[in-house]
């Protein structure tokens, strides 16, 4: 995943990633890949790939969890 792809001026409250239920977690991250890259026709890598790519980049702070209050919704942003 490139960093193109994350939004880095959206603003709100951080969440650790880790401190977040791990399969509450893996459904996010999912959820943000089906949204974020649906249409990229990326046949070369799976779901799981995908998935996998978020989740070293939380694990690396190249990206970050954040909720914003006003919107009520959550995001996963370039750190």
């Amino acid at each position: 995943m490139t960093e193109e792809k994350l939004d880095s001026h959206e603003e709100g409250i951080e969440i650790p990633f880790d401190q977040i239920n791990p399969d509450t977690l893996q459904n996010m991250i999912r959820e943000f890949v089906t949204r974020e890259w649906a249409d990229l026709g990326d046949s070369d890598c799976t779901l799981q790939d995908k998935v996998t790519q978020v989740l070293r980049q939380l694990e690396t702070h190249g990206a970050k969890v954040v909720y914003d209050v006003t919107t009520e919704t959550w995001n996963i942003v370039a750190a």
